[in-house]
């Protein structure tokens, strides 16, 4: 019986390697960045629903910042519970919220939101109560390494990320006649990812709609 081929990081370093036609160590030590920038730039043309994360937590009384989860790359909504049920924190500017709520030692329910750098939340007003909240927020994957083997790329997007990890290697080797072609099989294969997954939202948006 025939095993279908899975990609791994292993697997892909080494068609890397074959498709570059190349054996010498300095382009060999420079794979895992073609791959690490490769992945960057998928998640970044794409949001995976397969990366679309839940998290629930609680907050920290008196504490108007909250840390977000590890590899959070964007957040789609936040919810708190009160007296047993949700109620939506809605997404706002810094701006709006610092004015909204000038005084963080004043506490009260949290109805709004904003990105207050890279790793935190700030909401406002300031919890009263260590509420629980929900978040639903897009993901960036594990990268791959040789301890990591598999993620959402090498199962959902193999030849997108082979031929960009092709491509990310044409400016490091320079004059490679193959490029248009890569950089072809590239754009057909996030073409149709993107369709997929625009199909993907569109059912879950129908979904909550009807329920």
């Amino acid at each position: 019986m025939t095993v279908a081929a899975v990609m791994t990081y292993d697997s892909l370093v080494d068609d890397i390697q074959t498709y570059l036609e190349r054996t010498d160590q300095a382009t060999l030590d420079k794979i895992p960045q073609f791959i690490m920038l490769a992945e960057q730039i998928i998640a970044s043309e794409i949001k995976f629903l397969g990366n679309l994360v839940v998290v629930t937590s609680n907050m920290v009384q008196a504490n108007n910042v909250i840390a977000k989860p590890a590899r959070w790359r964007k957040t789609v909504s936040m919810n708190v519970t009160v007296a047993g049920k949700r109620q939506p924190v809605l997404l706002r500017t810094y701006e709006y919220i610092r004015e909204y709520w000038p005084d963080p030692a004043s506490t009260d329910v949290p109805k709004f939101f904003c990105d207050y750098d890279y790793e935190h939340w700030l909401v406002g007003p300031t919890p009263a109560l260590a509420y629980a909240y929900e978040v639903l927020y897009y993901e960036r994957a594990q990268p791959l390494d040789s301890s990591n083997q598999s993620n959402w790329f090498t199962e959902y997007a193999p030849q997108a990320l082979l031929y960009g990890s092709l491509l990310q290697a044409m400016p490091f080797l320079k004059n490679d006649e193959r490029m248009p072609m890569w950089q072809g099989n590239y754009d057909r294969i996030i073409q149709v990812l993107k369709e997929e997954n625009l199909t993907r939202v569109a059912d879950r948006q129908a979904i909550a709609r009807d329920s």
